[in-house]
């Protein structure tokens, strides 16, 4: 009768056990799924700024003669972010890719007749919108990403974190150079 008992007991300990690992392991999959889909979101919008920056290039260059040095670190940021391969490159060639944006948009500030030009203006309003999207999914991103740390980070989630390779994920944050204000006169020709 005894072992009966303890037959019983065993059986729901490994129960309760296989349980919890069960659950924990769907919770981080879960998470994980989580992270790569507001990754994914992020991504979707970068492809689409990166799509229309040589449209923005080509109405510079056919308007005029504007400051090279905007125009060719702007191509530098895109190309930087079409040879990126992990969402760590892609920050990063996508933090570039804002700061020369800024250059461009500070042209069309110093020059009036490229403001008055309906494509500058249509792909400049295009980039615009694009940015507050990527803003928005920024935050969406950097909200999953924390559960994500703060869970792998929990007991018993750490216990697991060795053998199921779990690593915690890097914030999109800002630069300290996104956060200055554009300088509008950058040097442009007199």
């Amino acid at each position: 009768m005894i072992w009966i008992g303890v037959a019983v007991f065993l059986i729901l300990v490994v129960g309760i056990f296989v349980t919890v690992v069960i659950s924990v392991y769907n919770g981080i999959v879960a998470l994980k799924n989580q992270v790569d889909r507001a990754w994914a979101n992020i991504d979707v919008v970068l492809k689409q700024r990166y799509d229309e920056i040589p449209q923005l290039v080509q109405v510079l260059e056919q308007a005029a003669q504007y400051e090279k040095s905007v125009i060719q670190k702007v191509m530098d940021a895109r190309a930087r972010y079409g040879s990126a391969r992990s969402p760590d490159e892609k920050v990063g060639a996508s933090q570039e890719m804002s700061l020369a944006l800024r250059g461009v948009f500070a042209i069309g500030e110093a020059y009036p007749e490229l403001k008055s030009n309906s494509n500058f203006t249509h792909l400049q309003n295009r980039l615009s919108s694009l940015e507050e999207q990527l803003t928005d999914r920024r935050e969406v991103y950097n909200e999953a990403v924390t559960n994500w740390n703060t869970r792998i980070a929990q007991f018993p989630e750490i216990l697991f974190r060795s053998f199921m390779t779990l690593q915690e994920r890097v914030l999109f944050q800002v630069t300290e150079q996104e956060k200055s204000r554009p300088n509008l006169k950058m040097n442009l020709g007199n």
